[in-house]
């Protein structure tokens, strides 16, 4: 986090439509920020983590993000989508209380590993846990941590969701178990796009969709001899349309 209360951007673009999840196919604007606590294996967003990639981060303050925001709208209100790296990472808040009285919305997805109080002012809350195939260490307690924050204590605050990227059986087991947690929350499984993205927006994109659709065959299919029902299993559509391009 900087100390002058700055948000470091990687980018934002749309209007475009989100491609995975419980928001799947709702017009919005995203707002990439860049940094992470997390460097997962298979990381397809590597242009908004490594370090290496610092110097094409922008240090915007909230206001100067709804602006660019709203130009891409045409001014109208719209979902802003979250994302990074990891988001939990930036001080959002100020965005967030900046553009909800406009009529905007706030989706976010992160990985459990960071609490903070302004979740439970968001719309959408997204905790994507890391699974054994990213090589990373999940914490249990920090994920509960932010479901705790997002509720505030109340019971209320905004819809939370997991999903799990999975790559293999080891992150299937590790999804139900995270899962069993918080049998309370909806939950969403996608088969992991182990494609790095291009680290320009004008770079190829190299996606192998042969290979990412034979995933989600097994993973459907395994979900099914499990007997696991109450689990949507869904691919990142976005990269089947697209492919690993920036930007869209």
């Amino acid at each position: 986090m900087r100390r002058d209360g700055k948000i470091r951007i990687s980018e934002i673009f749309g209007p475009t439509v989100q491609g995975e999840g419980a928001l799947l196919g709702l017009p919005t604007v995203f707002v990439r920020t860049g940094g992470c606590d997390f460097r997962c294996s298979w990381c397809d967003t590597l242009y908004a983590v490594d370090p290496a990639f610092r110097a094409d981060w922008q240090p915007m303050d909230a206001g100067q993000i709804l602006d660019q925001v709203k130009k891409l709208s045409g001014g109208r209100p719209v979902l802003v989508t979250l994302s990074g790296g990891n988001p939990a990472i930036q001080p959002l808040e100020p965005l967030i209380d900046l553009g909800q009285p406009q009529g905007f919305s706030f989706a976010i997805e992160t990985q459990g590993s960071i609490a903070r109080r302004w979740f439970a002012k968001l719309d959408h809350l997204t905790l994507s846990p890391k699974p054994p195939s990213s090589h990373t260490t999940f914490n249990a307690d920090d994920l509960a941590a932010c479901i705790a924050a997002a509720r505030n204590g109340t019971g209320h605050g905004p819809a939370i969701t997991l999903k799990f990227p999975v790559a293999d059986e080891a992150d299937l087991a590790f999804a139900n178990h995270v899962r069993s947690l918080h049998r309370d929350i909806p939950c969403y499984l996608q088969p992991v796009n182990a494609t790095p993205a291009a680290p320009h927006p004008d770079g190829a994109d190299g996606v192998d969709l042969d290979a990412l659709t034979e995933r989600y065959r097994w993973l459907v299919d395994r979900v099914a001899k499990n007997g696991w029902f109450d689990v949507r299993v869904m691919p990142q559509w976005h990269v089947h349309v697209w492919g690993n391009l920036r930007g869209v």
